[in-house]
């Protein structure tokens, strides 16, 4: 059984000249002949939202026009941009600037309250072998658990802080995969208890909320709440239920932070990769049973506004159920 809400009959056209693909059965398509900017009309807009529903991640081919300053014009069409990170402001105001890549699974920011909804990566600089992304869609994840499995995760809360996974050792010089400085990451300490599922604002599907930024399991034992986590992590990165891309210049790749989590694979050696990403600002994550997520620590409203989710036009239901 999925949690959807009632599809719309029809889908929106697709625009002249565009055309789409699958790239897996449960996650991720490629979209060609769209160039992006801040100058896209509303129809082109309202496609690309649904076929994002739809599918999760988006890789739009041929973009080698864009500069910084229109990726950010491109991510206002789709919503509020936050600043580059709640903490890391060595690396850019608007667009974060990732050297390397960010290899652990996990959901882009999901230590403040307000975790964004879309995050949209420009490929600058790639080396001449790996640096691939793999995405893994949490929407079908959730789908496809045992009954049992799902009633339980319903019930459950994580924590999630910016102050465990990037750098365990503690070490205020560090940097981790990304080239982020682990005393400039974690210089403020946010926690956040979200709903191990959450319910989409803008679709209505169950997904599940968890990822490298979990510490634990609210009102578990350790043992219990480590083993737990490992059981819907690998739900979640079954390889049916993932993708990966091997990305070329000009690449864009956007993907719904609330319904996917992603790994940069770090098997590139000493080359340079550079990425640059604008995050969009996303309302407050509610369980199945309309409680919001709780702040501990760490006060977000400066990182990012809270979004008002807007209905989507056309869209007809989670890709891995079609």
């Amino acid at each position: 059984m999925t949690s959807t809400l009632a599809p719309a009959t029809t889908d929106l056209p697709t625009p002249a000249g565009v055309t789409i693909s699958r790239l897996s059965q449960s996650v991720g398509a490629k979209v060609e002949g769209l160039p992006l900017g801040g100058n896209l009309d509303t129809d082109t807009v309202e496609w690309l939202r649904t076929q994002l529903a739809i599918h999760k991640v988006l890789i739009v081919r041929g973009q080698q026009h864009l500069t910084d300053e229109t990726q950010y014009a491109f991510a206002k069409l789709l919503g509020e941009p936050t600043l580059a990170h709640p903490t890391v402001v060595s690396q850019g105001r608007d667009n974060l600037i990732l050297e390397g890549a960010a290899n652990a699974w996990h959901t882009d920011v999901s230590f403040v309250d307000r975790v964004p909804k879309i995050s949209i990566l420009r490929a600058v600089q790639l080396p001449g072998y790996g640096g691939a992304t793999e995405w893994a869609n949490t929407v079908a994840a959730y789908n496809r658990l045992p009954e049992p499995l799902r009633d339980l995760a319903d019930k459950l809360w994580a924590v999630h802080t910016n102050d465990y996974d990037y750098a365990a050792a503690k070490n205020k010089d560090a940097k981790d995969s990304s080239g982020l400085s682990y005393a400039e990451f974690t210089k403020t300490r946010f926690e956040t208890e979200h709903p191990v599922v959450h319910v989409h604002p803008e679709t209505g599907e169950r997904s599940l909320l968890l990822g490298q930024f979990v510490s634990h399991l609210s009102d578990l034992r350790s043992d219990e709440s480590t083993d737990l986590i490992r059981l819907f992590q690998a739900r979640i990165l079954k390889p049916d239920n993932t993708m990966r891309w091997h990305w070329e210049e000009g690449d864009v790749a956007l993907w719904d932070n609330l319904a996917t989590q992603h790994y940069g694979v770090a098997d590139f050696g000493s080359q340079a990769r550079l990425n640059h990403r604008v995050t969009l600002a996303g309302s407050v994550p509610v369980g199945v049973d309309g409680t919001s997520s709780r702040i501990i620590s760490g006060d977000a409203s400066e990182y990012s506004c809270i979004d008002t989710p807007r209905p989507l036009t056309g869209y007809t239901g989670d890709v891995a159920d079609q």
